[in-house]
């Protein structure tokens, strides 16, 4: 874990701006049980991004996914025009939404037999200037991309965490835990039931001009670090957009059959006051176009909310990405 935080203050000016794009592709799986959503608007100072990695069998997981997203977006969305109070209560407000989010799935479960079991992790950063914050429940991943250099952020709640420290500790083999049989298992869920463990925590990480920080289902470890670190490295210098389209493409390259769902937003920093000799960059030769994925695998995943009466209704809309 990287620890790099910096106490909470507001500034006049928009000093930081974001570079921000969402990619959702449903990989080898027969249904997309991943859902994502983001909102990055220029000029403002905060921008965020919300995304739930579904579970439950048949539509159970589309279901669960799209409700965290869609409640935990919905209730950022409606207190982003007071960013200064959101940010002195952030930790209050993801909690809580990640707890409502949690009461609606285990409503649905409750009316409906055949989602049994359905659960969603969750996964949302939110950016107040420089100021990076988040809430992370399962094993869907954060990272940061600095100097070269890729570190995750967010505490992973599963089991596979548990037996890679045990391997540390020197009480398990490598071996042992990587072929553990529940390896896979989470720790934390959204599932209509008790949450375990959150991670959310009140101090900011500070970020700097430059830095890459991605939010991602763990469909995204299908490449290796390094193979995400080489990635972004050679792409660092472009936008999110085609940065996102590079990883899937080293994705589709792997040809797993197993591939599951993957979703991520990558959101570029950039500091617009930063001292003018910092703001020319080597000459670099430019490296191969990005590689598009192929329009019938992937999906964009849209949120509508509204509230009357305290009451919030939403609806996701599908489409086709392009």
């Amino acid at each position: 874990m990287m620890h790099n935080r910096a106490k909470p203050g507001m500034r006049a000016e928009v000093q930081f701006a974001y570079d921000a794009s969402t990619a959702i592709s449903r990989g080898r799986r027969e249904r997309q049980e991943d859902a994502v959503a983001s909102d990055f608007l220029a000029g403002t100072s905060l921008g965020f991004a919300v995304l739930a990695d579904g579970m439950g069998g048949h539509a159970a997981g589309d279901i669960a996914s799209k409700i965290v997203v869609t409640e935990v977006f919905s209730e950022l969305k409606f207190r982003a025009d007071a960013p200064l109070e959101l940010e002195q209560q952030i930790t209050q407000a993801l909690s809580a939404a990640a707890l409502a989010a949690n009461e609606c799935i285990g409503h649905y479960a409750s009316q409906n037999a055949d989602a049994g079991g359905m659960g969603a992790t969750l996964l949302a950063p939110v950016l107040f200037q420089d100021r990076l914050y988040w809430i992370s429940i399962g094993d869907s991943p954060l990272y940061l991309f600095r100097d070269g250099r890729l570190t995750r952020l967010n505490d992973e709640h599963s089991l596979a965490a548990h037996l890679d420290a045990r391997v540390a500790q020197g009480l398990l083999s490598p071996e042992e835990a990587d072929n553990h049989p529940d390896r896979a298992c989470l720790t934390s869920v959204l599932s209509g039931q008790d949450i375990p463990r959150i991670d959310c925590q009140n101090e900011p990480l500070n970020l700097r001009d430059g830095d890459i920080v991605i939010a991602a289902s763990d469909g995204l470890q299908y490449l290796e670090d390094s193979e995400i670190s080489a990635v972004l490295a050679a792409r660092e210098e472009q936008s999110s957009t085609d940065i996102g389209a590079a990883l899937m493409a080293c994705l589709d390259s792997l040809n797993d059959p197993d591939q599951d769902n993957i979703s991520f937003c990558v959101i570029k920093v950039a500091d617009q006051l930063k001292p003018a000799e910092q703001v020319a960059k080597p000459a670099i030769t430019p490296g191969p176009p990005p590689v598009s994925k192929p329009k019938s695998n992937t999906l964009t995943i849209m949120a509508s909310a509204s509230r009357s009466n305290g009451t919030t209704s939403f609806h996701i809309m599908n489409g086709d990405g392009a």
